[in-house]
């Protein structure tokens, strides 16, 4: 069975000279292959673990599905090795009638690597989508205090990389109040409110295994809240996001040009450098309330 972490032998080495032999724990990366309804769509390298979230989240970004309904079923059936043991690195998916199945222009034709969520994209035109959702239109204030207080929150969630130190996180967190009624000050009586935390070696893994989380639950779209990622924000992260209803995106690292752009486009905040003293604000920062 697959697992989200394995031991392995090392010999560590210091300046002093030297070593001694010690185990260590390592990230698990498996392949897993995306099937729906019987064709295969994708194979994506992951940390195993979640991997219904992963799928569900998935589909999510590629537009595929939108609330959970749209899937009647998953399962690893489809995957059994040779020797006739279920491997739980093929999921198969089953969507409802009158979901429209992917064109093949969506399908993944080599398969995508735990660094990059767009690698394998048949065409340019289907690497950007258009979401069903408006975070554009969503209302929420979010107070400085309170966003940059998220990024060591997410830290306390990162069970996996506490024993690795090899894979990346993503949190949601739901603001509460009700911009509409708070006299324009974004300001409200709690603290937000941490709905999810999911890790993987691949930054995007991460990211769509907390948006399938929240497909499964039927949250989406994701009003009046921040997703935090351990990284940095890439054009795919700001895509994942808004596809999801996600008003905002923070990083503790750098965004990239093209995520700017795309955060503008889709009227995502999107925040870096969110360390726990200061960030930066590149798109949307009217939703900010110093």
């Amino acid at each position: 069975m697959t697992r989200a972490s394995q031991r392995r032998r090392v010999h560590r080495y210091t300046a002093e000279g030297g070593g001694t032999g010690r185990a260590d724990t390592l990230a698990g990366e498996e392949p897993l292959e995306i099937r729906l309804d019987g064709r295969a769509f994708t194979v994506t390298m992951r940390t195993p673990g979640h991997d219904f979230d992963l799928v569900a989240g998935f589909l999510v970004s590629e537009g595929v599905v939108r609330a959970p309904d749209d899937i009647v079923r998953m399962d690893y059936r489809s995957g059994v090795g040779p020797d006739g043991q279920r491997t739980y690195n093929v999921v198969e998916v089953r969507l409802a009638p009158g979901v429209a199945p992917p064109d093949t222009s969506m399908e993944r034709h080599v398969y995508t690597s735990s660094s990059c969520g767009v690698c394998g994209t048949a065409s340019i035109e289907a690497v950007t989508k258009v979401s069903s959702f408006d975070p554009a239109g969503d209302p929420v204030r979010l107070p400085v205090t309170a966003v940059l207080a998220l990024p060591d929150r997410l830290r306390t969630g990162q069970k996996l990389f506490d024993t690795t130190g090899g894979v990346h996180a993503a949190g949601l967190f739901r603001f509460p109040g009700n911009p509409a009624g708070d006299g324009g000050t974004g300001q409200d009586a709690g603290e937000p409110e941490l709905l999810c935390v999911r890790e993987d070696v691949g930054r995007h893994n991460a990211v769509d295994k907390v948006v399938g989380w929240a497909l499964r639950q039927g949250l989406l779209p994701l009003r009046s809240t921040v997703l935090q990622v351990s990284g940095r924000a890439s054009f795919e992260l700001v895509q994942k996001a808004s596809m999801a209803g996600v008003p905002a995106l923070a990083a503790v690292s750098a965004p990239s040009a093209l995520a700017v752009d795309l955060a503008e486009q889709t009227g995502v905040t999107l925040l870096g450098f969110s360390r726990g003293t200061s960030c930066n604000a590149y798109a949307h920062r009217e939703r900010l309330v110093p």
